[in-house]
């Protein structure tokens, strides 16, 4: 019986850090369909995202047969907890994704570099690729404080996201004409700062698996964390 389920939640690790890995390289497409235009690069995202709802389900599957066929306790229940937790937020990556690549084929033009570069587009999309890498690496090697670096990232990625609506406020202002595509814009930031959330919420569901700390809804105790974590 031992020797099974440690198979089991080998195939759940797999999956998850495959799923990770593909949702990542959804972003990294998503970010040169965004600064470059390319709508192959875009298609490639959207098509992709039937693979990511593949490993949405094989989780999720393989996660209720572990609980309801070996009774999980201590480290595995934890992780089995928060592998059913990761898995929707890594589905809902996808789905931004995939959004913004929608965006990017209903565009009859290219977004101009100007205003890529004011909103920090490219630094945004940056981030969130190495929050994923931050993520993929703590959960595969068990290790909170690389968990801990994601929240920080996760900071810088709202500074950029709170600066966007006057950014975008101006150039509607002195471009109206171009009023939509301003706003469309900002739905592109917005949906990657939600990434930017989700994969702080994968990190303290890393946390919670790692060390049995619970930092969801607690900004003292999250701090706190980052602090010890960050210092060492």
């Amino acid at each position: 019986m031992a020797a099974q389920i440690e198979i089991e939640i080998g195939r759940i690790r797999e999956n998850v850090l495959a799923m990770i890995s593909l949702v990542k390289k959804q972003v990294e497409l998503s970010k040169e369909a965004v600064m470059t235009f390319d709508k192959d690069k875009a298609n490639a995202v959207i098509a992709s995202e039937k693979s990511v709802n593949t490993y949405d389900l094989i989780i999720d599957n393989d996660c209720e047969k572990t609980l309801a066929l070996f009774s999980p306790v201590a480290d595995d229940l934890r992780l089995i907890v928060a592998v059913l937790k990761m898995n929707t937020y890594l589905e809902r990556m996808g789905d931004n994704a995939e959004a913004i690549s929608g965006f990017i084929n209903d565009l009859e033009v290219a977004l101009e570099p100007a205003v890529l570069e004011k909103l920090q587009i490219n630094k945004l999309f940056d981030l969130n690729i190495q929050m994923l890498e931050m993520v993929h690496e703590s959960f595969d090697e068990e290790e909170t404080s690389i968990a801990a670096k994601v929240f920080l990232a996760d900071k810088e990625v709202d500074v950029i996201n709170s600066n966007a609506t006057n950014i975008i406020a101006d150039l509607i202002k002195s471009d109206l004409d171009n009023t939509l595509l301003y706003i469309n814009l900002l739905s592109i930031i917005r949906k990657m700062e939600r990434v930017g959330d989700l994969s702080k919420n994968i990190s303290e569901e890393i946390v919670f698996f790692v060390d049995a700390k619970v930092l969801k809804h607690n900004k003292k105790k999250k701090n706190k964390f980052i602090s010890k974590e960050t210092d060492q």
